[in-house]
């Protein structure tokens, strides 16, 4: 099957186009290298079906060749960078999603879009289902990238009902692993970075606020499964790990797992920052037999080994 990735250079997109290689499958690469990397795709570069280029997909894309399946991970993901970059943030996943919706189905293609768990906001239900609609500031310094991904959804969806799109929308809750920019300025990257830099280690808000935490190779194994599973046209899935944590109390594993038992300071709580977030899981375990299987310690001991050997 031939397959295009945007953003494939990113954390996430570089791993989805080694397993989709690994399996068989031919892959064009397409990323800008806003928050991607050249050395995530360096080991694929000699891969005969491997096809990698460099362009901003909130323009048209053409194609010499049909693709038969458009996995759109195009997007900053972190605060950090789509607060840096808000107006591409805005474009990639509205004009960017709607310029590779058309294509698809020019090609007859099937749709994959990389939603967040940040369509839920600030969130009133706890877990969060795929029915629940979310609580999101739509003028907060967040909006950029809450409301262009809540756009995209609506983009997926209203050309599934209208012209038939085979699109299928995940919503990605938190994920870490190698290959993580450790300049992202997200929690475990930040977290890591400080002690190997013998820094404090800096929480926002008291610490009590929670997330839950999905190792990047469990998540990767549940985009393919969605993406290459057969009649799940207009289906939504939420995709991470159920297992939630505080940050006070992630920030004191990462320091048992690096023996490093250093200070901790806290900063005032960034504006709209959600106080608790957890994936219901319960539709992909039942539709797909996909759960996490990477405790958050082992994954943990990996991320801190990578960048321990990678220098930060």
């Amino acid at each position: 099957m031939k397959c295009l990735i945007t953003g494939g250079a990113g954390f996430i997109g570089s791993y989805l186009c080694e397993h989709l290689l690994a399996q068989g499958h031919e892959v064009i690469c397409v990323d800008n290298f806003i928050t991607g990397f050249k050395k995530n795709l360096r080991h694929l570069r000699l891969n005969s079906k491997f096809h990698f280029m460099e362009f901003d997909c909130s323009k048209p894309l053409a194609l010499r060749e049909k693709v038969e399946l458009i996995f759109h991970f195009a997007s900053p993901a972190s605060p950090p960078k789509y607060q840096q970059f808000p107006l591409e943030t805005l474009l990639v996943n509205s004009l960017g999603t709607y310029n590779l919706v058309e294509l698809a189905k020019q090609n007859n293609a099937s749709f994959i879009f990389a939603s967040t768990s940040e369509i839920y906001g600030d969130p009133q239900e706890h877990p969060q289902r795929e029915t629940y609609w979310g609580n999101v500031n739509p003028t907060g310094e967040r909006s950029c990238y809450d409301e262009s991904k809540r756009l995209g959804e609506s983009i997926v969806m209203t050309n599934v009902r209208k012209f038939g799109l085979d699109g299928r929308i995940i919503r990605i809750f938190n994920t870490y692993g190698p290959r993580m920019d450790i300049n992202d300025g997200r929690v475990i990257t930040n977290f890591i970075q400080e002690i190997l830099n013998n820094k404090p280690i800096t929480i926002n808000g008291d610490g009590n606020q929670t997330r839950s935490f999905c190792y990047i190779t469990d998540l990767v194994k549940g985009i393919l499964l969605i993406g290459l599973t057969e009649d799940l046209k207009g289906e939504v899935f939420n995709l991470g790990n159920e297992t939630e944590i505080t940050i006070l109390s992630l920030a004191q594993k990462v320091q048992n797992l690096t023996n490093n038992h250093g200070n901790i300071q806290y900063n005032s709580m960034p504006q709209d920052d959600p106080a608790r977030r957890r994936p219901d899981i319960t539709k992909i375990k039942n539709r797909l037999h996909w759960e996490p299987e990477v405790s958050l310690d082992q994954g943990l001991i990996n991320t801190i080994e990578y960048f321990k050997t990678n220098s930060v």
